[in-house]
């Protein structure tokens, strides 16, 4: 009875664990990216109801990309620029303090080594893959209750449609409630994490809420600036900061909500500061 238990303790608890493991060791090359294709489509970004940077919501409709289903950890990092500057030097968690003037160097180097086109992803694009993209589960609420913070209203069905602006994503990136799909303050234990231990999205893509902020191509400004459908946004033309999205292993719930924007300037580095890929095929 004993070794059946044991048995049983293995497949539930060790199972899951095993079989990321395996995804993240699909290539022995330390520079080998899981890219996922994120098929283009339209959405609401931002929030009407949440903090004034995240107005006015607007249409964006986006062109297909590939993104990075993991945040670049350490090993690879070490593997283009030769050092893992990261506090935690555990080889599977996300490289942190590196800024976005480190992440340029680093995508640059990346680029000439492998003769691939990567860079940052844009904050509509960060978004929209941390809804779900096309993949958004949507269910119906039957009294319109604002449970996500994202919109009010939800559907089950594309015949049970109710007008566009009502469309809800999930508050956090796969999920209601952050403790399956994120590492944050409360379940951290005041550190950061190996990628992939959690649950992920829609698209299969992992820790875009919580685990370590991520840094976004686009300067930021304080709000969106038009409410006007746009096509592929590149954020302003200038600014002194960058967009920073997803909250981190030290951040509160609140602050790891898919619609929540941050912004540091270039040169920031920070333990809970690091980025994940977009590839242009």
């Amino acid at each position: 009875m004993t070794r059946i238990l044991s048995a049983l303790f293995l497949l539930v608890f060790l199972q899951p664990a095993m079989a990321q493991r395996k995804i993240n060791k699909v290539s022995n090359d330390p520079v080998y990216f899981y890219m996922v294709k994120v098929q283009g489509g339209s959405f609401d970004l931002g929030n009407d109801k949440g903090a004034m940077d995240r107005r006015p919501e607007h249409s964006v409709t986006l062109k297909d990309f590939y993104m990075d289903a993991y945040e670049v950890t350490g090993e690879q990092w070490n593997a283009v620029m030769g050092s893992n500057p990261s506090e935690n030097k555990c080889d599977e968690c996300p490289v942190t303090n590196v800024s976005w003037n480190d992440v340029q160097d680093f995508i640059g180097k990346l680029n000439s080594k492998t003769g691939k086109h990567y860079r940052l992803p844009t904050e509509a694009e960060w978004e929209y893959a941390a809804r779900g993209g096309v993949k958004e589960e949507l269910v119906k609420e039957s009294k319109g209750i604002d449970r996500g913070g994202v919109n009010q209203f939800l559907i089950t069905h594309p015949d049970d449609r109710v007008p566009d602006k009502h469309k809800a994503g999930k508050k956090y990136s796969g999920k209601r409630l952050p403790q399956d799909v994120a590492w944050y303050e409360g379940n951290s234990k005041g550190r950061i994490h190996a990628i992939g231990r959690k649950k992920a999205n829609e698209l299969g893509i992992y820790d875009m809420s919580g685990n370590a902020e991520e840094w976004c191509a686009d300067f930021y400004a304080g709000n969106y600036g038009t409410n006007a459908a746009v096509d592929n946004p590149q954020g302003p033309a200038t600014g002194n900061s960058h967009v920073v999205r997803g909250g981190a292993w030290n951040s509160s719930a609140a602050e790891i909500i898919v619609t929540r924007r941050a912004a540091y300037v270039p040169d920031t580095k920070a333990n809970s500061l690091g980025f994940r890929l977009v590839e242009e095929k």
